[in-house]
């Protein structure tokens, strides 16, 4: 990403904060958690979802179909087969548009292509799969395209870093970095004590899951220590869906 880029990028995810919301109250009787991965490294699989599995737990998982089975100098992606086997165990498929084009680099024609396109290639893979919620590539929000993103999906999630609460922006939802180089366990449990104290929605998002992690994803301790924390305080870790289900959206 260019220096012009990048703060194009800024100036409108700052705008975005602000301007066009979504606002909807959250209706949620007790806290709840979302643990959600973007781009879809093959560890996300193998080893997020497998971490997942052992607490009852599913998460929501945002593709980009272009990455998928393409190389990266970060991590091995995941496969469609691999989506497939999420789908079909119960996590939830998200939106990350095709070609992983921030979404201040579109215009409305284009963002309709982006989103038409990943759709039908994700049920190209299983026609059963259906899309709800939307993350913005490299958590950049604009503000012309997020009324166009509220015409196609429940939610919209940014990184963007705090907990939900109260009244909340779907457009603009807040997440917190399942990211080992930005989050440790003391402030993962500081993170649900606000949840507990505000009846707050805590999204984490993160990409792979590995012993020696990118600097985009975390270690397999820290994401159980996430999922224990949450077990011990009681608060139910669910996919966006059933989030916002929950929240009577």
């Amino acid at each position: 990403m260019t220096m012009l880029s990048h703060a194009k990028a800024r100036i409108n995810n700052r705008l975005a904060r602000l301007v066009g919301t979504t606002p909807f109250r959250l209706l949620n009787q007790k806290p709840m958690v979302s643990f959600t991965f973007d781009d879809v490294p093959k560890t996300a699989v193998t080893v997020g979802a497998e971490i997942l599995k052992e607490y009852s737990s599913l998460g929501t998982f945002y593709v980009a179909g272009s990455l998928l089975d393409s190389p990266s100098p970060l991590w091995t992606a995941a496969s469609g087969d691999d989506i497939v086997a999420l789908h079909r165990d119960g996590h939830e498929i998200g939106c990350h548009t095709f070609s992983h084009r921030q979404t201040c680099d579109l215009d409305a024609a284009a963002m309709a292509a982006e989103i038409e396109r990943n759709g039908r290639f994700l049920r190209s893979l299983d026609d059963t799969i259906r899309i709800e919620n939307f993350a913005y590539p490299f958590g950049v929000a604009a503000v012309l395209r997020k009324s166009q993103l509220g015409t196609m999906f429940r939610s919209s999630r940014g990184i963007f870093p705090g907990v939900n609460s109260g009244k909340v922006d779907l457009q603009f939802l807040y997440a917190i970095p399942l990211i080992s180089g930005q989050i440790d366990c003391d402030a993962i449990d500081r993170t649900y004590d606000e949840a507990l104290r505000c009846n707050g929605w805590v999204v984490f998002y993160g990409h792979d899951v590995a012993a020696s992690p990118s600097p985009y994803g975390c270690s397999p301790q820290l994401l159980r220590h996430a999922l224990e924390a949450a077990s011990r305080r009681n608060i139910q870790a669910l996919t966006m869906s059933q989030a916002l289900s929950s929240a009577g959206a």
